[in-house]
């Protein structure tokens, strides 16, 4: 039985449109060319962040991200940036008594945002604020310190096969792949994906799946 659901929040909870879309403005370039080479890098196994350097060589990110803070143009988030099944499913689960806790590879400012959305759960934490990022076997350490349940009856849920399914089940967690988010089309038929327990396609799918009889379902 399950005790604690954590969750990826990229592409996972969260559609990262106006993330990129807010980056691109701030660079002076289209938004398409931005997310194209996005798209690019992170499919050669890249830091996405590279699409940033091929257009500012050089670049330092953390200043920038920095400076669009001190000229208001920093990052935010609303209603509309979460899929629309995210806050109902999270009151969900959190109402059938299981921990529900968001953790995901994002900065200290989008936890922070994320908190003050006041959603359904128990925790959120970053990567920026734990100081490791995923696929690091830390990261998923941290993940079931903060869940409070063993290995076993914790569920990991996120897109990106490669670091959230493969490194959960690597630390002994269940995992949910959900099929959405432009990570999950390029990889969903990969090794990765394939090891996880669930392959869903939305976050109702994952209530009734937690929260009724134990087993995985069909991929």
């Amino acid at each position: 039985m399950m005790e604690s659901v954590v969750f990826d929040i990229g592409s996972t909870l969260v559609r990262e449109d106006r993330y990129w879309g807010s980056w691109a403005d701030w660079l002076g370039v289209p938004r398409h060319t931005l997310s194209a080479l996005v798209g690019a890098v992170v499919a050669q196994g890249r830091d996405d962040g590279d699409a940033i350097r091929l257009l500012r060589p050089g670049v330092d990110i953390e200043a920038e991200r920095r400076a669009r803070e001190v000229a208001g143009r920093g990052e935010w988030l609303d209603e509309s940036d979460l899929y629309p099944d995210v806050r109902s499913a999270l009151g969900a689960l959190r109402a059938s008594g299981l921990r529900v806790v968001l953790a995901g590879n994002q900065s200290l400012r989008m936890g922070e945002l994320l908190r003050g959305m006041e959603l359904p759960v128990d925790a959120v934490a970053t990567s920026s604020g734990w100081g490791v990022v995923k696929p690091d076997p830390e990261f998923f350490r941290r993940v079931l310190e903060l869940g409070g349940a063993a290995p076993g009856n914790t569920v990991y849920v996120g897109d990106y096969p490669a670091f959230d399914t493969r490194p959960a089940k690597a630390a002994g967690l269940r995992a949910a792949h959900i099929r959405r988010g432009p990570w999950a089309y390029l990889w969903g038929d990969t090794a990765d994906a394939a090891m996880a327990d669930w392959r869903i396609d939305s976050l109702s799918e994952l209530v009734e799946i937690v929260t009724g009889p134990a087993g995985p379902s069909s991929p």
